[in-house]
């Protein structure tokens, strides 16, 4: 079962009609229209970010936003069979599960994003920050929700597709300046289920310092599974490799419904990356300007130009208007 949070048609007026889940809810097209009204943009970028973006023939065009409610069931079994009690020297079994339910919301909660940047004629979002917690009405489904900065190029050059990024737009240009863009905003997750069997609790207790078996297979095989599902994805949507932005594990326990009185330990493994791919760039034009150290604002001139040269979305009138800067520099030196 899944919704979206943002489903207000505004007030006044005869009651909207249900939405369908298709598009743009009713409260995101309100809140664009209305952003697109004004003729004013807003972001939560730094100024360092905002400069940034722009050296490498961005712009910003709005903040926007993507969130999805889903009811996910937590599911899983250690599938402990007793056989501990025959060899009770037996070590902990791992069993690993793939979250997929997790890896459709965020997939609803992306898609209702990029749709924000495109109505708004971005090319990107930048700066994009994944959160995922309960609904404040109900603990037991799940609020996916991704906020972040949609740009758009100014020069000739467009991404086939909206891309997404966790990158800040210091790191976003930095990127770009180097001969990548991002393509996509992914999410690896597993879970690792292993039954507290006799030598666990043995190991566990020991007064002596040791390895506790099971619960290092535990969270070895949680972060494992994760990674290699966060590497599928990649793959899957045209990657060559990930940034990784943030990693987390959690252990929890709980009672084994297989047994008496006895425990399972769970782990869930979390790691969230932007994709990235490998651009080729158009050998540089000769470059025929003789720029001389004209002090600090030539200095940052300079670098601009670089950074607009270097970039497969620099805007040509950007560089024109430069190198006439820069000239005009160099005869007042």
């Amino acid at each position: 079962m899944a919704g979206e949070a943002d489903t207000s048609g505004g007030s006044g007026g005869a009651e909207a009609p249900p939405w369908d889940g298709v598009g743009l809810p009713p409260g995101a097209r309100e809140r664009l229209a209305g952003a697109q009204r004004s003729g004013t943009w807003t972001s939560a970028l730094s100024t360092g970010a905002f400069a940034a973006i722009r050296a490498v023939g961005f712009e910003p065009v709005g903040q926007v936003m993507g969130s999805a409610v889903y009811q996910i069931w937590n599911v899983y079994d250690c599938r402990y069979s007793g056989a501990d009690l025959l060899n009770r020297g037996a070590p902990a079994r791992t069993v690993l599960y793939g979250l997929d339910g997790y890896d459709a919301a965020r997939r609803s909660a992306l898609e209702r994003l990029t749709a924000e940047c495109a109505a708004l004629g971005g090319d990107g979002v930048v700066a994009a920050e994944l959160t995922v917690a309960p609904f404040p009405t109900d603990p037991s489904y799940l609020e996916f929700k991704v906020i972040g900065t949609a740009v758009r190029a100014r020069g000739p050059v467009r991404p086939k597709r909206p891309f997404t990024c966790h990158l800040d737009g210091q790191g976003f240009a930095k990127l770009v300046s180097n001969g990548w863009i991002p393509v996509e905003l992914l999410v690896g997750m597993a879970r690792g289920v292993t039954h507290d069997t006799f030598l666990t609790n043995v190991q566990s207790n020991s007064w002596n310092n040791g390895e506790v078996e099971g619960w290092s297979s535990l969270v070895q095989g949680a972060r494992s599974s994760s990674r290699r599902r966060l590497a599928q994805l990649v793959r899957s949507r045209g990657g060559d490799g990930v940034i990784l932005a943030t990693g987390s594990l959690v252990v929890r326990e709980t009672a084994c419904w297989r047994t008496v009185d006895q425990r399972d330990h769970v782990a869930d493994s979390t790691m969230i990356g932007t994709s990235v791919a490998a651009f080729h760039r158009a050998p540089a034009e000769p470059r025929t300007l003789a720029v001389l150290p004209l002090g600090r604002r030539s200095d940052r001139l300079r670098a601009r130009l670089a950074a607009v040269e270097s970039s497969p979305y620099g805007d040509p009138l950007e560089r024109t208007r430069i190198v006439e800067e820069l000239r005009g520099l160099g005869q007042q030196g």
